[in-house]
């Protein structure tokens, strides 16, 4: 019995020295703030997108400890905006990706022909700009209207394409009216039985660029309330993501 009690207590002094022996991470967590926003390099105002996974994220490569980083990504906000309060302090080469011409461009074996990305030293606030070519312009012609006989809402939107770079213009797959309740709208949140989508096969939807089309919402539309609309339009290419309007709030009486 004595020599099990020994056998307990040499157990538990090993467990203490071995607790006394931890380390802890003493680095000071990342507080520098990169800031700025993504613009459409032809109107020079922001290019608007969704928040979320589908929307235009930045890609952060810490070039201060290694040439061959591995990426760090956060995404912008819907209104092109970006914030990012938790950077470690170094230097960065950092680009952007969303539904506009790539700024890292590749030829067929894997070699650099189109390099875009910026290198800085990221502290404090650190503020940077980014002008990219969308793949579609999307407008707003006119404002939504609100259809009293069958309580629907029209809308009129115009895409032209964004760049003139040919190896980007795809065919144009769909136009979609997105109706939300709240002002964070696009394909990541809307509501289903009131939004409307437009598919377009082959080169059809070609052919609708600079014409003005017209989207009607689906079912009736609740009254005493306040929706959310943005209409979004893409090509084939890669993931297929949005290019937008921006938000606009039409009032139900």
């Amino acid at each position: 019995m004595k020599n099990k009690i020994c056998h307990i207590s040499f157990c538990i002094l090993i467990l203490l020295a071995s607790g006394c022996t931890k380390k802890y991470d003493d680095y000071p967590e990342p507080a520098e703030t990169l800031a700025g926003n993504i613009k459409d390099a032809g109107s020079k105002s922001n290019l608007q997108s969704e928040a979320g996974d589908r929307g235009m994220r930045l890609v952060l490569e810490e070039l201060s400890w290694s040439s061959t980083p591995t990426p760090y990504y956060f995404f912008a906000m819907q209104d092109g905006s970006f914030r990012n309060t938790k950077i470690f302090k170094g230097n960065y080469r950092i680009s952007v990706e969303g539904p506009f011409v790539p700024l890292v461009q590749y030829d067929g074996s894997g070699q650099v022909t189109v390099d875009k990305r910026k290198t800085m030293d990221i502290a404090g606030t650190t503020n940077v700009d980014f002008e990219v070519e969308p793949f579609l312009n999307v407008a707003w012609v006119g404002e939504p209207a609100y259809n009293a006989t069958n309580k629907t809402i029209s809308v009129q939107v115009r895409f032209t394409r964004g760049t003139a770079n040919t190896a980007f213009h795809k065919n144009v797959t769909d136009v979609f009216l997105f109706v939300s309740p709240n002002n964070y709208v696009g394909n990541n949140n809307y509501d289903n039985k009131y939004s409307v989508q437009v598919n377009y096969g082959g080169t059809s939807g070609n052919d609708q660029l600079g014409q003005t089309v017209t989207l009607t919402t689906k079912d009736v539309l609740p009254g005493s309330r306040s929706f959310f609309l943005r209409v979004g339009a893409r090509i084939d290419y890669g993931l297929k993501y949005y290019n937008y309007t921006t938000v606009k709030t039409i009032n139900i009486p």
